[in-house]
């Protein structure tokens, strides 16, 4: 780690804390030992609409906002749902107006979350040097109106091509930012290319980190028994056969036709857990398919452990040839067989997985898995997740975050 020349502070633009382990908070959950984060949670990015998983997430949201205001961190985001939040950080929900289509929307949530932050950063220690993180192209509008010193914008995504959001607006917001930005950093090689053609400079390129010892049983021993019966009690009941297992949020990326070759083939059980954004609709109807809803981020290797093939089937989209899928390497970890789309951001590990571009080889692929599992070579190359941990991750991260203006 860098020695620290001066009282660096963090504000951190992201998803909401505890609400999934986004690269964000792998990153943030390791810096925040050495540095005091403000962590501010933020409305969707999505419009939201009429069914019941958005207004769920509405009034969790309106509540936040209208509950009192916490007197630590460590009770700070617990006011919706029970997450545990470092010492030396502090989470806040500043009031946001869903949308940023105008420039009234805009204005609006650029004042209110520019006086929550600047309210909760408050006067500057002596010698205090104040850095912030985004992950969001909705902070564009920000940038000049807080009292911090830097900007980095660590890029993970392509939302101007994500399902359901409005593209045009986030490419506009996003042009801004990398424009304005101090520092880039981006997951995957083509984001940095996309970064360019945004106006921005030269990046940061920072893959995904893994948590070894989370995924690859090591916490997980004979004392976890109970819990994988139960697991499989809720997840896998009544099933008979081998397990096919994706863990993600279930929306429009997924390939139903692969995952229709793969049903009609009747290898297996299909099991999608995760939470669900308009999907297509034939998709629970398909003969083998199961979704049973979200598991814990702590239940998930062992349900990889109970799972015979674990399979990634992305449509190959603009949004997929951005990404580097958070799962791949957790996937990798796991010990399990994997079969993938051929995705750019995960091809450097070609030789540790099967990864695929086309419907028959992803079925013939799991065929071949379920009955030879992992081969030697593939454990072999796997290895290399050693040089991959978050605690690695964030050193890299660090330097360029905290390093010197050049």
């Amino acid at each position: 780690m860098l020695a620290q020349p001066v009282k660096q502070r963090l504000v951190i633009f992201s998803d909401d804390w505890g609400r999934h382990p986004s690269s964000c908070q792998h990153l943030a959950a390791r810096l925040v030992k050495r540095y005091p984060v403000l962590w501010v949670n933020t409305i969707g990015m999505r419009a939201p609409s009429l069914n019941r998983e958005d207004i769920g997430k509405a009034l969790r949201k309106i509540r936040s906002w209208l509950g009192p205001k916490p007197p630590d961190s460590q009770d700070a985001a617990k006011q919706d749902h029970q997450v545990v939040v470092p010492p030396n950080m502090t989470v806040i929900n500043p009031r946001m107006w869903p949308g940023f289509r105008t420039s009234w929307q805009k204005k609006l949530n650029a004042r209110w979350v520019s006086q929550a932050v600047n309210a909760a950063l408050g006067p500057r220690q002596a010698g205090e040097h104040r850095t912030v993180i985004t992950t969001l192209p909705i902070t564009a509008d920000l940038i000049g109106r807080l009292d911090v010193d830097r900007w980095v914008y660590y890029c993970v995504d392509d939302f101007s091509v994500w399902p359901g959001l409005d593209g045009g607006v986030m490419r506009e917001m996003e042009s801004q930012q990398v424009v304005k930005a101090d520092r880039l950093v981006a997951v995957s090689e083509n984001l940095q290319q996309r970064l360019i053609e945004l106006g921005g400079g030269e990046s940061t390129l920072l893959t995904h980190g893994i948590d070894l010892d989370h995924w690859s049983g090591r916490k997980h021993q004979a004392a976890d028994d109970a819990r994988k019966a139960e697991l499989a009690q809720q997840y896998f009941a009544d099933l008979s056969g081998p397990i096919l297992l994706f863990w993600g949020l279930i929306d429009p990326r997924l390939d139903l036709t692969w995952l229709q070759a793969l049903s009609q083939a009747g290898l297996g059980n299909i099991v999608l857990i995760g939470p669900q954004q308009s999907p297509d609709a034939s998709l629970a109807s398909l003969p083998g398919v199961r979704m049973p809803g979200a598991a814990a981020y702590n239940d998930l290797p062992l349900l990889a452990q109970l799972a015979d093939v674990l399979i990634m089937p992305y449509a190959d989209l603009p949004v997929t040839r951005a990404m580097q899928p958070l799962k791949f390497k957790e996937y990798l970890a796991t010990g399990k067989p994997v079969v993938a789309r051929a995705l750019p951001g995960i091809i450097d590990w070609h030789d540790a997985s099967d990864l695929v571009n086309d419907q028959d080889a992803f079925v013939a692929s799991v065929k071949h898995r379920l009955t030879h599992g992992v081969s030697d070579g593939q454990g072999i190359a796997r290895q290399r997740l050693a040089m991959e941990t978050w605690d690695h991750k964030a050193t890299v991260f660090e330097q360029v975050i905290c390093g010197p203006q050049a």
